[in-house]
């Protein structure tokens, strides 16, 4: 046994771990020796710290006197340390052992900079002028509440660093004898641990050919280098595997959660396989706690789950529409469910897509809206104009009073149908971004009082309090004036169109966080929760026959959104049945101004 290079080997290993345990023992215990002995020596010196405290708390003289500076000296010739009194800017009082004169500035010691940050401080360094490392240890000294300076105790760590040189060579000492009971003990652990791990690598080598039954082996050459190779290829080959499996994994993990679309996948017995956070959001599940759970349990929504069980009942794809009607909104989901097979064509599942088409549901529902309200809006006047004039080619006999009529009414349907067409051209310039604005510093305040001036007359005839509150000072804003004051306007028509005889309009502007605050405030019929999210779209009306009434094209709120939002501003609307509504135009101040 001792000519084998097995055993050179693992002596080799043994001595080296021998050594290598003894030396991190003996350097710890000799840094834990070393700290208890510095926490000692510094225990030492915050008692004596605390001693000289009180003596220089209870003098009778002051500082300069010569009684005093011979008390400190024969006080730390008595307990062996060094004593030092330093004024609050750092200079030196009074020391046990060297002229004041000496003694450079002590402010930037680290201990007089931690009694300042925490009441008391300490630290240990290599005085080149004695050539040794001394710890010290500084408390402030007060008068009532005024400090007076500190207190520093110093004591050199020589007679330490010998006790610490004593102690190193007895840590040697036992060092080695570890060393020695350390190797006599792994060579008869070595002789009686070679067989066994013998048997192991033939065993983990028949493991690895795919031979269970393989008698264990009784070879002795280099047994421990064999079976770290098998073992290594082993565990090689294991890694591969599952480094392959959990890459594609991941990916798969990577591509579900990063579709928009919702992803659920289930076994035979409808129970969830695989969920991306997009489907645990449409289903109002977590994609987490639901794997393992059947979807019936995952999701109340039954339509989703039919929709799986017929997938897996036909072997087909089965396409459904799915609307989830929530307190804020309709969502509308497009289904798509398709079987899942194996590589022999047995069913293992189902996969449901789902596909969230709530907003492209919504602008085909705002298109075809906008197409009929357009095309009513300029059927409307065009027949009313169409069969007037029928009537007077057809009939010669009509008297003039009543041909003058007819001609009034056609005026009045001219000037509506030339009103829905002006807006349109307005909204169609906004939305292609032509740059039709010229912006400019401009007084918003001057642009609101003409506009409130233009509709004093109107509201004098409907009998409706107009008001007008604006600040002192002028509110400077960017943008072109014959677009803001068209906001103004609008704003103005809409409230005095819906405010009762007796009513009550104002129209407010203030300042708010470098923003100019636009408010028409009305006492009009108000508007219900569910018509104040259309209100700025295009022809859209909260009460059609009132609108057309008063002469509305359904166009001027969509008109101040548009304007608004050209000139990097906001508009909302606070608005309830019966109390009246508040448009609020938010528009930026020029920083300037």
């Amino acid at each position: 046994m001792f000519r084998t290079r097995f055993f050179w080997q693992i002596s080799g290993s043994l001595l080296i771990l021998s050594c290598t345990v003894a030396a991190v023992v003996g350097i710890l215990f000799s840094k834990i020796v070393e700290k208890k002995s510095l926490e000692e020596v510094r225990e030492s010196l915050r008692i004596k710290t605390f001693l000289l405290q009180s003596v220089v708390n209870s003098r009778k003289y002051s500082f300069s006197n010569p009684l005093f500076h011979k008390e400190l000296k024969t006080l730390g010739t008595e307990i062996k340390t060094r004593l030092t009194v330093i004024r609050p800017d750092g200079t030196a009082l009074a020391d046990s052992e060297q002229e004041i004169s000496s003694i450079e500035n002590l402010g930037s010691r680290p201990e007089i900079l931690a009694v300042q940050a925490h009441g008391f401080g300490s630290s240990i360094q290599y005085r080149d002028t004695f050539k040794k490392s001394i710890m010290y240890f500084a408390l402030p000294i007060y008068s009532g509440e005024r400090q007076l300076g500190y207190v520093r105790t110093a004591l050199s760590l020589s007679i330490l660093d010998e006790r610490l040189s004593n102690l190193r060579f007895i840590v040697f000492f036992l060092t080695f004898l570890i060393i020695i009971t350390g190797i006599g003990s792994g060579v008869l652990f070595i002789h009686f641990s070679t067989k066994p791990l013998a048997e192991m690598k033939s065993l983990a080598e028949g493991i690895l050919e795919g031979r269970y039954d393989h008698p264990l082996p009784t070879a002795r050459n280099d047994e421990f280098g064999k079976l770290a190779r098998a073992l290594k290829e082993m565990a090689q080959h294991s890694q591969d595997r599952m480094e392959s499996v959990l890459t594609d994994r991941n990916k798969l993990l990577l591509l579900l959660k990063s579709m928009v679309e919702g992803v659920v996948a289930i076994d035979n017995n409808e129970r969830v396989l695989q969920m991306n956070s997009a489907a645990g959001k449409i289903l109002g599940a977590s994609s987490e706690s639901s794997l393992s759970k059947p979807i019936w349990e995952v999701t109340r929504i039954s339509r989703v789950c039919e929709i799986l069980s017929a997938a897996l009942e036909t072997r087909a794809e089965v396409k459904r529409k799915l609307l989830l009607t929530t307190h804020s909104k309709d969502q509308v989901v497009e289904m798509t469910a398709v079987p899942l097979l194996d590589r022999e064509g047995a069913l293992v599942g189902a996969v449901l897509v789902l596909h969230d088409v709530s907003e492209l549901h919504r602008l085909e529902t705002i298109r075809r809206d906008f197409v009929s309200n357009a095309s009513h809006e300029l059927k409307t006047p065009i027949t009313v104009v169409r069969a007037i004039v029928e009537t007077l080619i057809e009939d010669k006999s009509i008297p003039l009073d009543q041909q003058q009529k007819f001609l009034m009414k056609i005026h009045t349907q001219g000037l509506r149908l030339s009103a829905v067409v002006d807006d349109l051209m307005t909204i169609s310039r906004l939305e292609s971004d032509s740059g039709m604005w010229e912006r400019s510093p401009l007084d918003l305040k001057s642009v609101i009082q003409e506009s409130t001036q233009l509709f004093l007359p109107l509201a004098k005839e409907r009998k409706v309090n107009l008001e007008i509150q604006v600040e002192e000072s002028p509110m400077i804003v960017m943008g072109d004036k014959k677009a803001l004051g068209q906001i103004a306007d609008n704003l103005l028509d809409n409230a005095l169109k819906y405010t009762a005889q007796d009513g009550r309009v104002v129209i407010r502007l203030v300042r708010e966080n470098k923003k100019a605050i636009l408010e028409v405030q009305d006492s009009g019929v108000g508007i219900s929760k569910k018509d104040q999210a259309r209100v700025f779209e295009r022809f859209y009306r909260v009460d059609t026959a009132r609108s057309r009434e008063l002469g509305g094209t359904g166009l001027g709120l969509s008109i101040v959104k548009h304007l608004t939002e050209a000139h990097r501003g906001q508009i909302s609307l606070n608005s309830a049945p019966g109390i009246g509504s508040t448009f609020r135009v938010s528009l930026p101040i020029r920083l300037d101004s």
